[in-house]
């Protein structure tokens, strides 16, 4: 099934959706490591403790740098050159760099269309909020779901696959997480 390329238009509202949401993960690094610190102050120096308390802001603030200049390239290549020219730019396929980004998507639809062929998927019905989530991997992008949908989890592991075209065996019920 062969698909039509996506517009420069569409690419650069990718681009700028994708900005948008590193903004947002970013305004949460900034709360954590407010609060992290907080927590340090409060606990005082208790040996051990603190140095992990340390290294895990040390790590939070590494990833917020990261963000801000991923957020930074982005937005200064999507406005200075055409998408196929910065896809030579890019790392080759397959190789991370950084903790992947997280797509949280409310439209099971934008779900579907960015979720296409994933390399893993999972899945889960939580009964007591009658909600469904679906998380795929698909390159080094986690793509999440959650919303209103059947509970009958055989039927949704064969739907999925279906819709998705992804192999049976590589979706499990469960979440896809990070660390």
């Amino acid at each position: 099934m062969s698909k039509k390329p996506p517009s420069k238009d569409e690419a650069l509202e990718a681009l700028d959706f994708i900005v948008n949401v590193l903004k947002e993960h970013e305004k949460d690094l900034d709360r954590l490591i407010t609060e992290l610190g907080t927590i340090t102050d409060q606990l005082g120096e208790t040996g051990e403790l603190s140095g992990k308390v340390e290294k895990v802001e040390e790590r939070l603030t590494r990833l917020q740098d990261e963000i801000a200049n991923l957020i930074t390239y982005l937005s200064t290549s999507s406005r200075e050159a055409p998408i196929q020219e910065r896809k030579a730019e890019t790392l080759p396929a397959g190789v991370p760099h950084g903790p992947p980004v997280i797509l949280r998507c409310k439209q099971w639809d934008d779900f579907l269309t960015l979720a296409y062929q994933a390399q893993t998927l999972s899945f889960m019905y939580k009964e007591a909020e009658k909600t469904f989530q679906a998380d795929a991997l698909k390159n080094s992008q986690i793509i999440t779901y959650s919303g209103e949908l059947p509970k009958v989890t055989p039927l949704l592991k064969t739907w999925l696959s279906k819709l998705l075209d992804v192999p049976e065996k590589k979706i499990l019920e469960g979440i896809l997480a990070i660390g």
